[in-house]
């Protein structure tokens, strides 16, 4: 987990937060429109997402040790390309083809495969604590972008990051492995008896006090899981949501300037308050654990609902505020309890193939959200008709979650 952490923190330095943290140094230096970084972050998510079904079906068959250290080295060479770049093609070529390659090696689903493969009794919690690694990477970034771009400029910070990246590399290929199998361990970090000289006969067996076997958690093709109606609800419910979370991100500082009229550090601060509450995250994995993903995305998607029409509601400074608490509290999570729901219902073997046939149109529907809110805000002059069909995607998402079922699997039979 550690090393995982540290590969996700490289590659945060690509991802849409961080670039909309720091892109006011850029454009003040460079005279490039704001527009055209977004539009290459659009791409760069885009990107991300069709190379993500190539990379979990790599993931399942090869591991992460190859294609972690692979993504530090990509995310390197994008960053000493950014340091370098003098005009927009250069910072478009350097920043879609690292954010579209290391994201899925590094944040997305390479290390998410890794998670589900080592852990199964706390496979929840090991999600989750693996989805806090992004928000809180990002924070730092910001801050440690913003913090060299002062005193010697941003193209010195991303230079920084190249070699940060380039380094860890190194450590990432030694530590990193396929599954606990390679290295004589069980998920969870049971060993297996290969011997034992009372009893012969459970030799290569694990005692009951030691957990699960292996035998005992029936894991899905990805063929078989395509097949299945519950993968595919899971699926809309994830674009939904995702849809809905990228609109209000976008949109959340300048509704909160004009709702409440604060300034815009202010509604940004509460932003950033909300993004590093996501280490919230490890209670909810908790709980997933002990009350399934399923129950807690209910809650999850039900306490949304109620932020969002609080949203609308909200006119002062400390109502945003109690809204940003709540709203962090809530938001990041919904994401990763989609992820293990998908772990739940159909096992590890396959999970990495599974999950990233998902990414293209979740990446769809994350680079979407800004567009969309945008656009829907310029043509009505509001934001009530946008949160209200927010909300509306939030509702039907609660809906399917009710309505879909464990899917069984048993002589080929797809139930």
């Amino acid at each position: 987990m550690i090393m995982v952490a540290v590969g996700t923190f490289a590659a945060t330095g690509l991802t849409q937060l961080v670039l909309g943290g720091i892109q006011t140094f850029i454009l003040d230096d460079t005279q490039w429109k704001s527009s055209s970084l977004a539009f290459a972050v659009t791409l760069g998510t885009w990107v991300s997402g069709m190379t993500s079904p190539f990379m979990g079906r790599l993931a399942d068959r090869h591991g992460p040790r190859i294609l972690m250290p692979l993504g530090a080295v990509i995310a390197a060479t994008s960053f000493f390309i950014l340091s370098r770049s003098t005009s927009i093609w250069h910072f478009y070529l350097a920043y879609i083809f690292g954010r579209g390659f290391s994201n899925p090696m590094l944040v997305g689903v390479v290390p998410r495969t890794a998670v589900v493969n080592f852990f199964r009794r706390r496979r929840n919690l090991a999600l989750a604590m693996n989805s806090m690694f992004r928000p809180l990477g990002g924070s730092v970034n910001i801050q440690f972008i913003s913090m060299v771009t002062l005193s010697s400029g941003w193209r010195v910070a991303y230079f920084i990051l190249g070699i940060f990246a380039l380094v860890i590399s190194i450590p990432l290929g030694f530590a990193m492995r396929r599954r606990p199998e390679d290295l004589g361990l069980e998920p969870d970090g049971l060993i297996v008896e290969t011997r034992s000289s009372n009893n012969p006969k459970h030799e290569g067996k694990l005692s009951p006090r030691q957990g699960f076997h292996e035998s005992e958690e029936i894991s899905w093709t990805t063929q078989e899981a395509i097949r299945a109606p519950a993968f595919w609800i899971v699926g809309i419910i994830a674009v939904l949501s995702l849809i809905s979370s990228a609109t209000l991100g976008f949109s959340m500082v300048p509704y909160l300037k004009d709702a409440t009229g604060m300034s815009t550090v202010q509604a940004a601060g509460i932003l950033s308050f909300s993004t590093v509450l996501s280490i919230s995250n490890i209670a909810w994995g908790y709980l997933a654990d002990r009350y399934t993903p399923k129950r807690m995305l209910m809650i999850a998607l039900s306490m949304t609902i109620v932020l969002v029409v609080y949203l609308l509601l909200l006119d002062s400074f400390k109502e945003a505020l109690l809204f940003g608490l709540m709203w962090g509290l809530v938001t990041g999570t919904v994401g990763v309890l989609e992820q293990m729901l998908l772990a739940q219902y159909f096992g590890r073997k396959s999970y990495g193939s599974i999950s990233g046939l998902l990414s293209p149109i979740q990446m769809l529907a994350l680079g979407t959200g800004p567009i969309l809110g945008a656009g829907i805000r310029d043509l009505t002059g509001s934001y009530d008709q946008l949160f209200t069909g927010l909300i509306g995607l939030y509702v039907v998402a609660l809906l399917l979650l009710i309505k879909v079922r464990t899917p069984v699997k048993y002589e080929g039979i797809l139930s």
